[in-house]
């Protein structure tokens, strides 16, 4: 299907971004071929994804001539949304989990908005899917809020050591040194919520503290935000020990993908176990999270869901 979309009406630099990222950003998302010649858009494409784009590009246009500006975050988030025919900019300021250094950080689709709202109303989450949902850094995020917010004192963000099939034994250094690179990802989404300054200082003071799971033993943490990432590989007795590390007006989030447990098989990953022994608790809540709230290339989607496929497919043949 071909579809020419009139752009008249708004700066065409302006809707294209800068370098054309805006553009960029919907030729990644869509197989569609897209095309911005002079005031107008050209499409070729499946007919079902030109209507999705031509809804993405009016609701472009709206946010242009209301703020006078049109960021890439907004394109992905038209691109993500779940109902662009009812999309408001207010609604969008109502998603809004962190004012942060690098931006604001918002909850873009379904699932993600479920996680915001259980969050909020919950002392204890689990958020369970594959990569490039938000899973870490939606968590990452609502800590730094809490913070900011003097809800909490501090925050702590853990995950196990053993992961991919490499042991922590057989790499160089000291034991900050062979730990470090597996907490490169929690430092990353740290660094664009927070200045660098104020990051060094909360780490240096032990307001934000980032460890091996091995370092909890033995505390209990009073209002403070727990996070315990790559959950899929804690066994379960480190899954029960970091659950009952949680004190007094303290927050937890458990983040994990079940397809990705790097375990030796003789251990049980303690996130399943967890989900099978909790999932009836009061106050306790869990999040699944699939393709559809992938935020990164268009084909992550597309290689999760061949995965998934796959997988169904072998268990029906198992059967």
């Amino acid at each position: 299907m071909k579809k020419k979309i009139n752009i008249d009406g708004v700066d065409p630099i302006l809707f294209v971004g800068l370098n054309d990222q805006n553009i960029k950003v919907l030729e990644k998302h869509y197989d569609s071929k897209i095309v911005v010649r002079g005031n107008s858009m050209n499409l070729d494409g499946k007919k079902d994804e030109i209507k999705h784009i031509e809804l993405v590009v009016q609701n472009m246009l709206t946010i242009i001539n209301k703020k006078g500006s049109l960021s890439v975050e907004d394109v992905n988030d038209f691109i993500t949304h779940d109902d662009l025919n009812n999309y408001t900019i207010s609604e969008k300021q109502n998603l809004i989990i962190l004012h942060s250094h690098g931006g604001p950080i918002f909850a873009r689709t379904k699932g993600q908005k479920k996680y915001l709202k259980a969050v909020l109303e919950n002392d204890i989450v689990f958020a369970v899917g594959p990569a490039g949902t938000g899973k870490t850094y939606q968590a990452v995020a609502s800590a730094v809020s809490s913070l900011k917010n003097k809800e909490v004192d501090k925050i702590v963000i853990t995950r196990p050591a053993v992961e991919a099939g490499e042991r922590l034994g057989f790499l160089p250094g000291d034991l900050k040194e062979k730990i470090d690179p597996y907490l490169t990802p929690l430092y990353d989404a740290l660094r664009f919520m927070l200045p660098s300054d104020k990051l060094k200082l909360y780490l240096e003071s032990k307001v934000i503290e980032i460890a091996p799971l091995a370092y909890m033993r033995g505390r209990t943490l009073h209002n403070a935000f727990m996070i315990l990432d790559e959950a899929q590989n804690a066994t379960k007795m480190q899954m029960k020990m970091f659950l009952t590390r949680l004190g007094v007006t303290s927050k937890a989030i458990i983040t994990g993908d079940i397809t990705q447990i790097d375990l030796p098989p003789s251990d049980k990953s303690g996130l399943i176990d967890a989900i099978n022994i909790l999932k009836n608790v009061k106050d306790i809540s869990f999040i699944e999270f699939d393709a559809n709230d992938v935020i990164r290339h268009n084909l992550v989607k597309k290689i999760i869901s061949a995965y998934s496929e796959n997988e169904n497919s072998k268990e029906k043949n198992n059967v």
